[in-house]
């Protein structure tokens, strides 16, 4: 049963979590010059919390996972991890979640707690109400985001929140236009993803359209200032747009793992950290 229990945990997604870093690396801070535990134990607990959720997700959706083509493998819904097994699971990574936070900032821990009410009301009803589940998963984003500024005493640019906003937007948009062109234009497959019977990829391509301008734009306004950061400009843009042609091929369900697995998307993110990178701290 250990590589089943592994896989429920859905490590890959703690990447996720490294948006907490965002606001500290941004305004330059020296990672090495604070206290270790104090943001190994922030990160540990943001990522705790979130295989928690994952956990409580694959339970309440077992059902509607075992009719999907891809999901059905999940290890609650195939039947590896029995359902009390997962539950006591998703149990001890909250505890451990919650004293990890116990000494940070109230900030991060009201942004830890909304995260985990957020994915609750996701979870139990809003993810199967079009636009609302678009930015419940943004909102995902923007928490770690804010949990970061909390726990490493940064205040957050507006333009960076902005920017963090419509690329989450942009990148949830491409997850469900990525399952509609998965399981047909026709949305045969909302059995599985009740939702997508109430969207159409036009109006998605249109939300990914407007809210990857809107990203490129409040990034470009986010870095005008920093003469050598206007060169990661047309890296962003070419990366929005191979992320378009992912999601409109049905190849970023996971977007954790498209970027893992797409050769140019991840490269195109290791060049794109290289030259803020040296920018920010040469």
């Amino acid at each position: 049963m250990f590589l089943p229990v592994v896989r429920l945990l859905r490590l890959h997604q703690w990447l996720k979590n490294l948006m907490m870093f965002f606001p500290p690396l941004l305004a330059g801070h020296y990672l090495w010059l604070v206290e270790p535990g104090r943001w190994w134990g922030a990160f540990l607990a943001f990522c705790f919390a979130s295989s928690g959720v994952y956990i409580l997700n694959d339970i309440h959706d077992r059902e509607q996972d075992r009719n999907h083509p891809v999901k059905r493998s999940r290890p609650i819904a195939a039947g590896s991890v029995p359902v009390g097994v997962a539950v006591v699971l998703a149990l001890v990574l909250f505890s451990l979640a919650g004293a990890l936070v116990l000494g940070a900032p109230v900030q991060a821990k009201i942004c830890l707690g909304g995260y985990l009410l957020l994915s609750a009301g996701y979870t139990l009803y809003l993810k199967s109400q079009p636009v609302f589940d678009l930015f419940c998963i943004a909102g995902g984003f923007l928490l770690r985001l804010l949990y970061g500024g909390a726990v490493f005493g940064v205040i957050i640019s507006q333009w960076l929140f902005l920017s963090v906003l419509f690329l989450a937007l942009f990148i949830s948009a491409g997850k469900r236009r990525s399952e509609l062109a998965l399981q047909g234009e026709s949305g045969s497959g909302a059995s599985c993803r009740p939702v997508l019977a109430r969207y159409s990829p036009a109006f998605l391509d249109g939300v990914m359209f407007m809210s990857g301008t809107s990203a490129l734009v409040t990034y470009t306004m986010y870095v005008v200032n920093r003469t050598s950061l206007i060169y990661t400009v047309p890296l962003c843009c070419f990366g929005l747009l191979r992320y378009l042609m992912c999601a409109q091929a049905g190849r970023a369900g996971d977007p954790t793992l498209v970027l893992m697995k797409d050769s140019v998307l991840f490269v195109v993110g290791v060049l794109w950290a290289l030259l803020l990178g040296w920018d920010i701290y040469h």
